[in-house]
């Protein structure tokens, strides 16, 4: 057997490539639609129009120019942004990370267009909520990629990481594109999120007046309308603004759409002591609380206009006029009989159903008004903020915090506290969904995980903390919540912790030859990976792109002298030294395979080498061959 080596453009060194994947569903589905054509020892799959316009039954002349829905110039680019693969990756960090062995819950700073590519192979399709509070396109300014030819270089150059033309961009309310702009960064975005969304989870999006018709617009193409679920109306303030201009604006939005609304319930919030509180037992019933029902109804009812008679003797000719009973006659003899219908102290008055407190639904549907009483204001935010982080710096503003109690509605209502419902936010701020799902999981000892994504933007001349960006005080805030926990409880704290990554360019170098001097080129390029990387870098990315979680339970052991990785009880085996002798072969492979037995893998495994480590290709065959002997058939190098 030889060992396949995986190239810098390999399919296991991309992230997830949804062009390719999406031609391959259609052809499944409809084979004639896509044909391939080779050029030069090259396939292209091309799609057929006409017979696609056929498939759906379209026997007319497009009308592009007449087609309803929202349109703008640039969305074309918008679209294939999405579509094109990342060529980075997620370098851990360890040192800055809390709990990290143990935690469940990643921090990745970077470009969240990059980050939402780099995680598709892990984590498409297992997402229970997204919420996201996008920058309000306020006329002001706000970071977003200007040149998309090369994101990953472009993102280093905005957060101030390499130089070159890097700049905010400028998005005043004066500019031709003030919409334009914010659609384009907002769409790829929201393309991605969809994919990652399980069919049974919904995304959450804070949005303001100025943007919303927007949003609407562009998830109902997303999603599809048929999925929009509500528009929340969030009373953020507690007091009118005197200075405001018109209308002092006392509110938010948070538009919800499902992955498919057919599938996706709210879960149902706590009854209120008010609620429960109406319920009674004047008369002892065993069954316990309840509270009257009116047995009359507008609606119209053929069998609603009997008479009945009371225990104290008075006759009630039928409903009062213009309504009906809200029952039969039969089903009314038979409730009474069971004791369920309330005829008053004295007997007489109108039969009122009875509704037992013990058979109502256990929690009360979700409304669109959320008012600051029950979820929080934008003061009630910015304080929180300020007890879990010290700002040296008062010049530091957050325009638009969300209060934790808010995102915990929000935790409520889209996720379930007995399972590990995974959230995600990737325009995280300063963590405030994290911080909302430690104090949640605290509270009804859910083991909800989370992911938040920040762009680590500058802070204009840093901070007497030692903060540089915005993603500096997220990760201060996530510390700070987490201590929080732990002092009100360290038993019911629950996972606290988080995992730091970081976006970079990918570790497995390109072939980028000098015209000039190929033959040094050639040398320089025996090893693929990037110097200055860490086996750790080059282990994650490898996790990310055979799509495994980044939390993934791992072990390591020492095997004939070399440091051997086990991810995922044995999907994954890897061992990334520098150097694998001849005389290492043997033993390393019949160790590594011994490892996988003992482990119990189920699965298929993957082992993966440095390609540069190996002698010769006789240490290298030798490996391969033992290795697949032992049932393990995919193995690779970098």
């Amino acid at each position: 057997m030889t060992m396949q080596k995986i190239e810098p453009y390999a399919p296991e060194a991309q992230s997830a490539d949804l062009v390719a994947d999406n031609i391959s569903k259609l052809k499944a589905l409809f084979p004639e639609l896509v044909s391939e054509t080779v050029h030069e020892g090259k396939t292209t799959a091309t799609l057929n129009v006409d017979v696609l316009k056929a498939l759906v039954g379209d026997q007319t002349v497009t009308d592009a120019d007449e087609k309803y829905g929202l349109n703008w110039h640039g969305k074309r680019k918008a679209r294939q942004m999405a579509l094109t693969p990342s060529t980075g990756t997620l370098r851990p960090c360890p040192e800055e990370s809390v709990d990290w062995e143990t935690t469940q819950n990643l921090m990745i700073e970077g470009d969240n267009l990059e980050v939402l590519k780099l995680l598709q192979k892990s984590y498409a399709g297992k997402v229970k909520l997204i919420y996201i509070d996008p920058p309000y396109n306020t006329g002001k300014d706000f970071v977003y990629p200007d040149n998309f030819q090369d994101n990953i270089r472009n993102y280093l150059e905005l957060t101030g990481q390499t130089e070159g033309g890097a700049r905010i961009s400028s998005n005043t309310d004066a500019s031709g594109r003030f919409h334009t702009d914010w659609l384009n960064m907002m769409y790829p975005r929201l393309k991605l999120a969809h994919s990652l969304l399980a069919n049974d989870g919904a995304i959450f999006v804070s949005i303001a007046d100025h943007e919303v018709h927007n949003l609407r617009a562009a998830m109902n193409e997303v999603f599809g309308e048929e999925n929009f679920v509500a528009c929340v109306i969030w009373q953020k303030v507690y007091a009118p603004k005197s200075s405001a201009r018109h209308f002092s604006e006392d509110h938010d939005y948070i538009v919800v759409y499902a992955k498919n609304s057919d599938v996706w319930r709210p879960t149902l919030l706590p009854r209120t002591e008010e609620q429960n509180a109406i319920f009674k037992n004047p008369d002892n019933d065993p069954r316990g609380l309840w509270r009257a029902n009116n047995l009359a109804a507008r609606n119209y009812y053929s069998k609603g206009t009997y008479s009945v008679t009371c225990p104290g003797g008075r006759v009630i000719e039928g409903p009062p006029k213009g309504s009906y009973w809200r029952i039969s006659e039969d089903k009314f003899r038979e409730l009474d009989a069971d004791g369920r219908i309330w005829w008053g102290e004295d007997g007489n008055n109108v039969p009122a159903p009875k509704i037992f407190l013990s058979e109502v639904m256990n929690g009360r549907v979700p409304q669109t008004f959320w008012g600051y009483q029950e979820v929080g204001h934008t003061q009630e935010a910015k304080k929180e903020l300020l007890d879990v982080v010290s700002f040296p710096n008062s010049d530091i503003v957050f325009e638009t915090p969300k209060p934790t109690r808010l995102l915990r509605r929000i935790l409520q209502v889209g996720t379930t506290k007995d399972r590990d419902d995974l959230v995600l936010d990737f325009f995280a701020g300063t963590g405030t969904m994290m911080d909302a799902v430690f104090q949640q999981n605290t509270e009804d000892g859910g083991a909800r995980r989370c992911i938040v994504v920040q762009l680590p933007e500058p802070l204009e001349g840093g901070d007497a903390a030692g903060w540089n960006s915005v993603a500096d005080i997220t990760k201060a805030r996530l510390v700070g919540a987490g201590k929080r926990q732990r002092a009100a409880g360290a038993d019911t704290a629950g996972d606290v912790g988080f995992r730091v990554f970081k976006l970079d360019t990918s570790n497995i170098r390109a072939w980028n030859p000098n015209p000039t001097d190929v033959k040094a080129s050639l040398f320089a390029h025996l090893d693929h990976i990037e110097p200055g990387r860490s086996n750790d870098d080059v282990l994650y990315e490898v996790l990310l792109k055979l799509g495994l979680d980044l939390c993934v339970p791992m072990e390591h052991k020492n095997i004939a002298g070399k440091a051997v990785h086990s991810v995922g009880g044995g999907a994954l085996l890897a061992c990334l030294d520098a150097h694998i002798g001849v005389s290492d072969a043997e033993a390393l492979a019949l160790g590594m395979a011994e490892w996988r037995e003992q482990q119990g893998t189920a699965t298929e495994t993957t082992a993966i080498f440095r390609d540069s480590a190996f002698e010769n290709d006789v240490a290298k065959s030798n490996v391969a061959a033992i290795l697949e002997q032992h049932g393990i058939k995919q193995v690779r190098s970098l």
